[in-house]
């Protein structure tokens, strides 16, 4: 419920002021997609198994939901990644190159961001990997204990896990730590002026609110790949049910985060909450109401 009250309110609010987005916002967008995405094409099946104690619908539903988790999954994944590059460029780049990502370009981003994506969660079925059941029995996704099985199950993770998962990262802990000695050093370059500059705290923000989205993720998903990573070196019998159950559960929490992040981060997306609740009559308990919403802000609440 709140990953979809949550990411249709950033949605709506994209909408509602599209022809003022900017083009790193339209990647903001593509995450919100993705994980309303993932929460209604998948976590209704696995609600209905939980209380049947037992996966709904046999090799077809499991197939369907272990591919929608795959897609979504690491189309989050590389957007993230995409959004960390081009705050690093944007950051330390001039004026006149930070222009030259325009809209054009993160669409083509994007595009490139699902077919990637839908290639991975293609090849299991086509040959390449396997999809099964996780160990407690109300979820599907990649069969991890096929690593030592076969060689097919043994390439295909090692790839998946190199590409989808250590790449980008890397890439997004390096981006933010390049952003973070670059803000260091420009503050360091202004401390003697007694006011800092308005530019200076808006990326300062802005790169926050990237990072903690970054980090959100990340955070949720750690413990599920420890667990994915004891079934691949160690029989899954070993693990008690609830042990996998948690970690899964934790790790789809992972869509609701977001539109919290911005509502806390972005002055914009409070007013803009407000603003939908008054013209329809919406009344979230999730979006409490700020009075520093009533100041109109310049920041865009796009990582």
């Amino acid at each position: 419920i709140l990953t979809i009250l949550g990411n249709s309110a950033v949605l709506a609010t994209a909408v509602k002021r599209s022809a003022l987005l900017k083009s790193p916002e339209l990647l903001t967008v593509n995450l919100a997609v993705a994980d309303i995405g993932m929460a209604i094409s998948m976590y209704p099946l696995a609600i209905a198994s939980a209380w049947n104690h037992a996966w709904l619908g046999g090799d077809a539903s499991c197939i369907y939901y272990a591919l929608m988790g795959f897609l979504f999954g690491v189309c989050s994944m590389m957007t993230l990644c995409a959004m960390a590059v081009i705050r690093f460029l944007v950051t330390s780049s001039s004026k006149s190159n930070s222009r030259k990502i325009t809209k054009n370009t993160v669409l083509i981003l994007i595009t490139f961001i699902w077919l990637y994506s839908l290639l991975w969660a293609i090849l299991p079925l086509v040959g390449w990997g396997y999809y099964g059941p996780e160990p407690f029995g109300i979820s599907c996704t990649i069969a991890w204990s096929k690593f030592h099985n076969s060689s097919n199950g043994f390439s295909f993770i090692l790839s998946m896990f190199l590409l989808c998962t250590v790449l980008p990262a890397l890439t997004i802990v390096a981006c933010y730590l390049g952003i973070a000695w670059k803000v260091h050093k420009a503050y360091q370059e202004i401390q003697n002026i007694d006011r800092i500059p308005n530019a200076a705290k808006l990326e300062k923000k802005l790169t926050l609110m990237a990072v903690l989205i970054s980090v959100g993720f990340l955070s949720s998903w750690t413990p599920y790949a420890a667990a994915s990573f004891w079934s691949i070196f160690n029989s899954s019998d070993s693990l008690q049910p609830i042990v996998t159950l948690l970690p899964c559960l934790f790790a789809k929490s992972s869509t609701a985060y977001n539109p919290v992040i911005y509502y806390i981060f972005s002055k914009t997306f409070r007013r803009e909450i407000k603003q939908l609740q008054c013209c329809r009559g919406w009344r979230f308990p999730f979006f409490s109401t700020d009075n520093s919403a009533d100041n109109p802000a310049s920041m865009m609440w796009s990582g």
